[in-house]
């Protein structure tokens, strides 16, 4: 059951992450992934920083051990990152993601997340849940974005 839920999940987050890269990738230009107007506040291109360092944080350093050292702030500050640069971290993310996936032993899934994010302990399976639908929420924007303001 466990190996079935690591395989899933790992599947649903490429297949997100792949949509990701898809959706910036079909921005008419570089200028309209930083676009902001009236009350969208967070760019297509600050939105992919976000969740590339939310999951290289919480997936691929916590879980994988793989060194990533995250800069939460910048992921909203930075501004004008080239489209190839967006895509070259998405598919660092990916892989990121599947190594520390593919290396998790399945006894871990239901032991309490090594820190509480939310002020409260959780499993991790219960946190890779999370991590999936805030990528999710966060790739409905990054659509969204694209076709209103590109």
């Amino acid at each position: 059951m466990e190996i079935e839920f690591i395989a899933s999940i790992d599947k649903l987050i490429e297949r997100d992450l792949n949509k990701l890269e898809e959706e910036i990738k079909l921005y008419s230009t570089e200028e309209a992934i930083w676009k902001i107007d009236k009350e969208i506040k967070n760019s297509a291109g600050n939105l992919c920083l976000h969740l590339c360092g939310n999951l290289q944080h919480f997936i691929g350093a916590i879980l994988g051990k793989s060194g990533y050292v995250r800069n939460r702030e910048n992921e909203f500050a930075a501004k004008g990152i080239s489209k190839a640069k967006l895509v070259a971290e998405i598919q660092q993310t990916k892989k990121a993601v599947k190594s520390a996936l593919q290396g998790l032993n399945s006894s871990v899934l239901l032991e309490e997340y090594q820190i509480q994010v939310f002020g409260y302990p959780m499993t991790t399976m219960y946190f890779l849940i999370h991590l999936s639908a805030h990528l999710e929420y966060h790739l409905g924007q990054v659509n969204y974005h694209r076709r209103l303001l590109s």
